[in-house]
């Protein structure tokens, strides 16, 4: 009997491990791959992401709903349906009050299909030419689906829209987004400094939070 328990012993150390492993990986539903990068800088250790890349899934998912909620929510169905894994995906928009709210969920591709970043920034800057109000905010909302349950959350930074490009880090609208109560603009700023107060950052915290809970 001596000789069993070891071996049984580390057999279930082996499963919690293993099964813990498994609990913690999950699929985030983009190949772009700024996004991965600052999500699994916030997560750390903490989770394996796989984004579609990894899971070899190349096609285009449509995002056709006209919130950001009803697109997020659609594009982690869409890889549920396919795959049966938990999954996350995200939309996120920048909303202008001077534009009564836009490009807002069509802030990817603003100047056209393509979704050229300078090409959308270009657009804002001249649809705002003459604006004395340049306030924004920038709005990410998430859906996760584990176990079969779907979940939202939600994050908003306020800021400005510079009349000028300001900074090389970041991506999309980053360099004209100026966050209130900051003197740099998203793309002036390093990625730990960024992730502590953009919006992507706030809403994954939020659903970070969740995960850690396990009261799923």
């Amino acid at each position: 009997m001596s000789d069993v328990y070891p071996v049984n012993f580390r057999h279930c150390i082996f499963a919690l491990l293993f099964f813990t492993y498994i609990m913690n990986e999950l699929i985030f539903a983009t190949n772009n791959p700024d996004k991965l990068r600052e999500i699994q800088d916030l997560l750390g250790d903490s989770f394996k992401l796989n984004c579609l890349k990894d899971i070899d899934f190349s096609e285009d998912i449509p995002e056709t709903g006209d919130t950001l909620e009803i697109n997020a929510s659609y594009k982690a169905n869409f890889i549920y349906r396919i795959f049966n894994r938990d999954v996350f995906a995200d939309d996120t928009g920048l909303e202008i009050d001077a534009l009564d709210g836009k490009p807002g969920v069509h802030s990817a591709r603003y100047a056209g299909p393509e979704k050229n970043s300078a090409a959308n920034i270009k657009r804002v800057i001249h649809e705002l030419r003459y604006a004395r109000n340049r306030k924004a905010r920038f709005r990410t909302v998430i859906s996760l689906i584990i176990n079969g349950k779907e979940y939202s959350f939600e994050g908003i930074v306020k800021g400005t829209i510079l009349k000028t490009l300001h900074g090389q880090k970041g991506f999309g609208y980053d360099p004209v987004f100026q966050p209130s109560g900051h003197t740099q603009t998203f793309a002036e700023m390093e990625l730990k400094q960024k992730n502590l107060i953009s919006h992507r950052a706030i809403a994954f915290k939020k659903l970070v939070g969740f995960l850690k809970k396990g009261i799923y």
